[in-house]
């Protein structure tokens, strides 16, 4: 007989997974879709997060300012059903749930857009790209992984910046002795690599027609129970289950 679940982790990819968009890709589609236009170009000879911040330096320098990111954040689709999803689930009691946003978005995109939804204090930790708006109002951001330091030693297919596998087990090292179920909400390739390590009592909530789809029905590989969704209403759907 399974064991009664009394604490669960439900681990959050942000783009697409949280949010209804891909936070990099909106900033320029509404305040210069020629340098979004850029990035489709030049995303296969830079590395992504180095793009972004590349692209952000070039809004900077014609004028786009902090009010105008932020604006254009806090407009970004994210669906009522997902605020209401999460919500309940960290006030229900039983079982105790702790959330974990695990992002290739950076601090600042994801800090903006959870406080105008009132989500600021969901998340136990958000491990993600660093950045930070400097005094001109630049929006400067890097890897979370060094491109000079020592780097990651995925051999999934996770970016330079970042192996999200590597992340969850330090996530799980800190926080001690653990979870009796974990919940991994995500869509794009690269959450391929954390789901990896869930175990048979965990689930992952994966949305379908993305990256992580296509992995899971070509590769396998999985212990966890898997449960598929489109809308976010669904993920509030799940969610209800889990109490």
């Amino acid at each position: 007989m399974a064991s009664p679940i009394k604490t669960q982790l439900v681990v959050f990819d942000f783009d697409w997974s949280m949010a209804d968009q891909d936070t990099d890709r909106w900033i320029f589609e509404v305040l210069a879709p020629d340098i979004r236009r850029k990035m489709k170009t030049l995303k296969d000879s830079v590395q992504w997060t180095d793009l972004i911040a590349q692209s952000l330096q070039e809004l900077h320098a014609r004028g786009g300012t902090r009010e105008q990111i932020e604006h254009t954040l806090r407009i970004m689709p994210f669906h009522p059903a997902m605020v209401r999803g999460v919500t309940n689930l960290k006030e229900a009691s039983n079982p105790s749930t702790t959330f974990f946003c695990l992002s290739n978005a950076n601090a600042v995109f994801i800090s903006t857009i959870l406080e105008s939804k009132g989500l600021q204090n969901l998340f136990e930790e958000i491990v993600t790209n660093p950045a930070e708006f400097d005094p001109s109002g630049l929006l400067k951001l890097r890897r979370r992984v060094d491109p000079n330091g020592p780097q990651h030693s995925c051999t999934v297919g996770c970016s330079p910046n970042m192996c999200k596998g590597e992340e969850l087990t330090a996530f799980l090292e800190r926080h001690k002795p653990g979870y009796d179920r974990i919940i991994y909400v995500g869509d794009g390739s690269n959450d391929f690599c954390p789901i990896l390590r869930l175990r048979s009592q965990d689930m992952v909530l994966c949305r379908r027609f993305r990256g992580l789809e296509r992995r899971i029905s070509q590769e396998g590989g999985l212990q966890c129970q898997v449960k598929y969704w489109a809308g976010a209403w669904e993920v509030e759907e799940i969610f209800g289950q889990l109490v």
